[in-house]
């Protein structure tokens, strides 16, 4: 019962009172150990205890990735993108929302991360969009929505952290979400073609193949990014993590072949790249020594407890799960949202029979809502600044599609076969 007041009911309270949530775990954590009794309080024991966490080699993907996000961003990889997306896909119902979301997909097999989408990306396809007659709180709804594509696809930092957080294979995890990222997109899409047409929003004329032909090899080598490290992995020519650098390398040696960046923007670029992942990083060192309180005080076999007492259906008890995510998603920020939650709920849910690789994608793509839903929404607020539209327009214009995100999540819950049908096929033994 101590444990859960103050590991639980701490962790609450002090998220409440708005404590970062960094400094929150930390208090929670030293508390407990102060006030139990069958602890012996050691400054080793802490310091051991937050080391831990980043003595991961797993780790290491997380600065390479967003290296290469931000190179990206910084370069005109975005612009080629939109551009051969343009031409592909905007002729369809939906015309530039269609666009919107291919880019989406395209950017995600390059970045993982949906701010770097939504600040990358977002900037273009929203102007494009207001320029060609769609409603302004549409096209920030659409580009806000598509921006979750990003942590499913690999690369993605949310998966890399999961799988440290869960001993789970990180390169079965990158490849089984491919399918799911691609379905979010394909219900997304289905779900735009279907507004367009009640709103009559414009279509781009169709292209010839021509013209797909020449934006095609404008966009040649950014398009390749994703085909790299996908077959990468597969074919053995690098782990997982190492992809990352190869990521990062690939980025900067195509943006500066293609002349978007030069020398003087490499300061800037690396700066942004140790604030983003120094801030990911401390959160783990904290997250860690909660999380082995959290496994030694016994929390997850409560959770596991209370959930059994309803359910021990496989299906039923990822329902319920996924319900507990969406709310979590709310009031934290999906990286202390994975590297708190994971340890709780990752057991019980393979206890009952549920894969782990099938569950973090679950889980990643459930608490990605969050990055859409305020009072948390941080990719909200970055398209809010991008696009000046006001803040409430945009909440309400985000919330249809919930609608094409919930459908995707039920049927990754009811067929798992869609999440693991890559991995069990080429990376057997995960």
């Amino acid at each position: 019962m101590l444990a859960i007041l103050i590991l639980v009911g701490g962790l609450l309270f002090f998220m409440l009172l708005g404590v970062p949530v960094v400094f929150t775990l930390g208090i929670v954590s030293v508390l407990y150990m102060l006030l139990d009794s069958s602890m012996i309080f050691n400054f080793a024991l802490i310091a051991q205890g937050m080391l831990n966490g980043i003595n991961n080699f797993t780790l290491l993907a997380v600065p390479f990735f967003i290296f290469a996000a931000n190179v990206m961003n910084k370069g005109g990889i975005t612009t080629r993108i939109f551009g051969f997306t343009n031409k592909l896909v905007g002729h369809l119902p939906g015309g530039l929302g269609q666009v919107n979301i291919l880019a989406s997909i395209v950017f995600a097999g390059m970045s993982g991360s949906a701010s770097a989408d939504a600040a990358g990306l977002g900037s273009i396809e929203i102007k494009a969009m207001k320029d060609a007659g769609y409603d302004e709180e549409f096209s920030v709804a659409v580009t806000a929505a598509s921006s979750i594509i990003g942590p499913i696809i690999p690369p993605s930092i949310p998966l890399v952290l999961y799988a440290v957080s869960s001993d789970t294979s990180v390169g079965a995890l990158l490849l089984a979400g491919i399918l799911p990222g691609l379905l979010l997109g394909a219900v997304m899409m289905i779900y735009v073609a279907i507004h367009a047409q009640r709103k009559n929003y414009p279509r781009e004329e169709r292209q010839s193949l021509k013209a797909i032909g020449k934006s095609f090899i404008w966009a040649f080598f950014p398009l390749l990014t994703p085909m790299i490290l996908i077959f990468g992995i597969l074919f053995g020519w690098f782990t997982a993590t190492e992809a990352a650098v190869v990521a990062a390398t690939y980025a900067l040696i195509v943006s500066f072949a293609y002349g978007d960046i030069t020398l003087k923007d490499l300061p800037n670029v690396i700066h942004e790249t140790m604030k983003l992942t120094a801030s990911a990083v401390i959160i783990v060192t904290t997250a860690n020594l909660y999380g082995w309180l959290i496994l030694r005080a016994g929390i997850p076999h409560y959770a596991a407890g209370l959930i059994s007492v309803v359910t021990l259906n496989p299906i039923l008890t990822l329902f319920i799960v996924v319900i507990f995510l969406l709310i979590m998603g709310t009031i934290m920020d999906p990286i202390p949202a994975i590297l708190i939650l994971t340890p709780i709920l990752a057991p019980h849910v393979m206890s009952v029979g549920v894969d782990p690789v099938h569950f973090g994608v679950i889980m990643i793509l459930t608490l990605m809502v969050g990055l859409i839903t305020p009072p948390v929404g941080m990719v909200l607020y970055i398209l809010q600044k991008v696009s000046q539209v006001p803040f409430e327009k945009i909440v309400k214009a985000v919330v249809p599609f919930f609608i094409p995100i919930f459908v995707t999540i039920v049927i990754l819950i009811l067929f798992p076969q869609i999440t693991l049908a890559i991995p069990n096929m080429l990376y057997k033994g995960y």
